[in-house]
């Protein structure tokens, strides 16, 4: 190959990862790419049973038809998630030989995964911010293929259809986004954490009046999926399915094993952890997201949007309770996203930006690798997601006008339907 062949190869590669004009071609190549790896890693790495039997046995007790919560159980122990999971896993039972066949499932949630990474791109490309290159991470995560397709967890449903209802509130789709957005809180709670910034986006919006109905969509959907069991055992449903005060075991914490045991476990620990979550998010919505956001809708880019429910989500993480290894699927998504919208430092040149991301990016995935955790392991993860937090608070994240009059025609239709 000559150096002119080589100049050109160079300057192809070069403007397929960083021109956005490519953004799509980029992202059906790795879609078509993370599907086949997808495949080997379901064909060729062993898989490991966790959960999923215990899924499977908490819908069985429904399916021969017991409704009351506290008589759901599975091996690992009580059914703590609200109805949504019931009807979802309940049909996986079925599909799936009452859970027995295993393959199956894994490749059910195989294609789940290559929808949800489909989705998620979608999201970066409709915020109009981010180069195609910034898309590769996203399907390189080790720990995350194995949350898909080799434990089966019930966070992959939740956090799928969470990313369907931002993306549709990118397009003003407020309603429709709601549906979706109380169907995954349906699956698993951690949904939530995004409340607190879709509050926020939903008052900015249509006002505190404006926004109840949209917060009554929400409301309705769990009343109605939850009806066959408020009706006959709601006390039973309404402690176990949205248990607030639940425990976690100090082994299994990924985020706080640096701190002392009985620390970890005790309830002023928790408070702190709470007061710091809301102190954090009123910080953000007061001095940040107001002044980001503006108060008119005319200035709500897809852009802010995300960044916005993004970091919401991302707060809660920081002062999670606990987090074990399959929540990293609650965040990971959101990672290069919040990083690549992080200000430079000052004086540091782009690839100096990019190495600090990538390692930031790196540092984190080697933290969820890291099983059992450890003091080191735990540490940096919290320092790595200060930073980010940080340069969250710092970054800019409005888009062209363009953009911004995009999406008032997307509200505007909104209003319309109301």
């Amino acid at each position: 190959m000559t150096a002119t062949s080589l100049q050109a190869c160079v300057r192809f590669v070069r403007s397929l990862l960083c021109d956005q004009k490519h953004f799509v071609l980029v992202a059906v190549l790795l879609l078509f790419c993370d599907a086949l790896l997808t495949f080997v890693v379901i064909e060729k790495v062993p898989y490991t049973e966790i959960d999923w039997k215990a899924y499977m046995q908490e819908v069985q007790g429904y399916l021969l038809g017991e409704r009351d919560y506290k008589r759901l159980e599975g091996d690992t122990g009580p059914l703590v998630y609200p109805a949504g999971f019931v009807y979802l896993y309940s049909f996986l039972f079925r599909i799936t030989e009452q859970g027995a066949n295993i393959k199956l499932a894994q490749y059910l949630f195989g294609v789940v995964y290559i929808l949800f990474t489909g989705v998620v791109f979608a999201l970066y490309g409709r915020s109009g911010r981010v180069p195609p290159w910034v898309l590769v991470p996203l399907v390189l995560s080790k720990r995350i293929h194995s949350i898909f397709v080799l434990r089966l967890f019930n966070d992959v449903f939740a956090m799928l259809l969470c990313y369907v209802a931002i993306l549709l509130f990118t397009y003003n789709r407020w309603s429709l986004g709601c549906v979706f957005f109380s169907l995954g809180v349906s699956i698993k709670m951690n949904v939530l954490l995004f409340a607190p910034g879709l509050l926020f986006l939903l008052i900015q919006n249509f006002g505190i009046i404006g926004c109840i109905p949209k917060l009554s969509i929400c409301a309705i959907i769990q009343v109605v999926l939850g009806l066959p069991f408020l009706t006959t055992y709601p006390v039973s449903y309404l402690e176990r399915s949205f248990e607030l005060g639940r425990k976690f075991f100090f082994k299994w914490t990924v985020n706080w094993r640096f701190v002392d045991e009985e620390l970890f476990t005790s309830s002023s620990f928790a408070l702190l952890l709470l007061c710091l979550h809301v102190c954090g998010l009123l910080v953000f919505a007061f001095t940040k997201w107001r002044k980001q956001y503006g108060t008119t809708i005319a200035s709500a880019s897809a852009a802010n949007i995300i960044h916005i429910l993004f970091v919401s989500n991302f707060v809660g993480i920081i002062f999670a309770r606990s987090l074990h290894y399959q929540f990293y699927v609650w965040y990971f998504h959101t990672l290069p996203f919040l990083l690549y919208t992080m200000p430079s430092p000052a004086g540091s040149s782009s690839s100096s930006s990019t190495i600090l991301w990538f390692s930031l990016l790196l540092a984190i995935e080697a933290c969820w690798l890291t099983f059992p955790s450890t003091n080191i392991s735990s540490a940096t993860l919290l320092a790595c997601h200060v930073v980010i937090l940080i340069g969250s608070y710092l970054s800019q994240t409005t888009l062209s006008s363009s953009s911004s009059s995009s999406q008032k025609g997307g509200a505007e239709k909104d209003k319309k339907r109301k």
